[in-house]
């Protein structure tokens, strides 16, 4: 089947010498995996090879057989050209920091166009924004609305948050965040893309990119925190 759809790449990894197999989240069919023969040889190599850097949104047409096997590209192109996210050392190291998150975490073979739209959303927010510090923490509560375990929000008052039934608690409880955590877990849950960066301070910002990955961890079963971690926390401190 021919479809045309747009797609935002979450990895790719070069096979042999000269071909890649490119994982994308599709606008139409959720997660796809590509076989590219040729991205690597040919007059538009280096032209391919940019289309499939992390967390890019393309537009494609491609050719879905539906067998679980590798789909083609018919015709690529890019859907939104990235203004500052490939030359500012912060940008790019959340979106390979996110990419990887994304890559482990949505494993959906089927239409999820909710999810699709606040990704595009939020890359092209990123990419138009200069202060982005509060941009991953954001992004990774938010994604827990779709993968299905958001924190209940219905007892917000009460000072600990318990992380296996995800949600708050009177009592703290072994599995509970102490209060001050919970209390900056609290901030996070109210703060928008656009709301005041210097929310935070880094060190906060540490604790918080530690609760949310561990959160994962509990839901998530075989998460694995991303390789790119390090990194993020080095650009960040």
């Amino acid at each position: 089947m021919l479809v045309k759809t747009k797609a935002i790449v979450f990895s790719s990894l070069k096979y042999q010498e000269k071909s890649v197999i490119v994982k994308c989240f599709t606008q139409s069919d959720g997660l796809k995996s590509y076989f590219v023969p040729s991205a690597y040889s040919g007059k538009k190599s280096n032209q391919k090879i940019a289309y499939f850097q992390p967390l890019t949104i393309l537009e494609i047409e491609a050719v879905h057989k539906n067998k679980g096997t590798l789909e083609h590209f018919k015709e690529i192109k890019l859907a939104t050209a990235y203004q500052t996210i490939a030359t500012d050392v912060y940008k790019s190291t959340i979106v390979i920091f996110l990419s990887e998150i994304l890559h482990h975490c949505i494993q959906e073979e089927e239409k999820n166009e909710g999810l699709f739209t606040y990704l595009e959303t939020a890359l092209i927010w990123l990419d138009t924004h200069d202060e982005a510090s509060n941009f991953h923490l954001i992004l990774l509560l938010e994604i827990c609305k779709f993968l299905g375990f958001y924190p209940d929000t219905t007892e917000t008052d009460f000072p600990f948050f318990e992380m296996n039934e995800g949600q708050f608690s009177p009592l703290h409880a072994i599995s509970c965040l102490s209060e001050h955590e919970t209390h900056l877990l609290k901030k996070l849950m109210l703060l928008k893309f656009d709301s005041d960066q210097k929310v935070f301070a880094g060190i906060e910002r540490q604790i918080l990119l530690k609760i949310l990955l561990d959160y994962y961890s509990i839901h998530l079963d075989g998460f694995k925190k991303p390789k790119s971690l390090d990194v993020l926390k080095e650009v960040f401190s």
